[in-house]
């Protein structure tokens, strides 16, 4: 059955239901992060069908580069749907900042990602595709006590990039256990827009060593000229500005935050 966009006209196909998919051999998240993003950012990409579930057109997609064959997630600047309150085209351009940034910290929450200008369906974002428990979410191991270094990063990481949308299903466990974030279109505003599903910590200091990272992305963050640039080139002047003031907001005081006034928690939570 044809999946039909009113605003752009044909955008993809959906699989038939009990269809199977042919897929390459996921290249593995061990492998080597330039060699993944090489990858990413030249390699030949077959979309296979869409996701379903999601708000906006997001494809999983075969890459093709240099006689290996992966999975990647394809999320084209067409298939977005409009938001009132984010400039319309932009979330591709979150998505790979929030890898950015998750690099910067030196975290490796977000898959790699990289912005991909001529894709099947146009400009778009193109991320490593994780072999994820389809079982687990954030609520089915937020409780696991080696799990709680990653999850308060993440808490922390959902702070400074301002995520608006942090469901318990874009937390992804992989088969060796790893913990993956996903989802990142509505991050960066420039306005105060947490919601999250990860409220575990409000009101506990943030561990020391968490803050010394954070300081480093800081101090990179207003410095390094190469940094800048990139994030400048997927984010606004003001969405920057607020970038640099959360963090350093979250320096002066580092304590995880209590739920605002405006709605805390995404819908639907998972």
């Amino acid at each position: 059955m044809e999946e039909m966009d009113g605003r752009k006209g044909r955008i993809g196909r959906r699989p038939h239901e009990g269809r199977e998919i042919p897929i390459p051999d996921p290249l593995s998240p061990d492998t080597p992060k330039d060699r993944v993003l090489r990858w990413l950012a030249e390699g030949a990409i077959r979309p296979l069908g869409v996701v379903p579930w999601g708000s906006n057109y997001t494809f999983l997609a075969a890459v093709y580069h240099d006689a290996v064959a992966g999975l990647a997630i394809y999320k084209p600047q067409r298939g977005e749907q409009p938001l009132w309150d984010f400039p319309e085209g932009t979330l591709c351009d979150r998505e790979v900042a929030a890898y950015v940034v998750s690099e910067a910290l030196g975290w490796g929450l977000v898959p790699p990602t990289v912005l991909r200008e001529h894709g099947p369906y146009g400009r778009g974002a193109l991320q490593l595709f994780i072999d994820a428990d389809p079982d687990a979410h954030y609520f089915t191991f937020c409780d696991e006590p080696a799990l709680q270094p990653t999850l308060m990063r993440l808490a922390v990481f959902d702070l400074i990039v301002n995520n608006a949308d942090r469901k318990a299903g874009h937390c992804l466990r992989d088969r060796s256990g790893r913990i993956w974030a996903i989802d990142h279109g509505i991050c960066f505003h420039a306005e105060p827009k947490l919601r999250t599903v990860i409220w575990t910590y409000q009101g506990q200091p943030i561990p020391e060593d968490i803050v010394a990272e954070v300081r480093a992305f800081y101090e990179r963050l207003r410095g390094d000229a190469a940094l800048r640039a990139e994030l400048g080139r997927l984010l606004r002047a003001e969405e920057m500005r607020a970038l640099e003031r959360r963090t350093a907001d979250l320096l002066a005081h580092p304590v995880f935050p209590r739920p605002g006034p405006w709605r805390a928690v995404p819908w639907p939570m998972i």
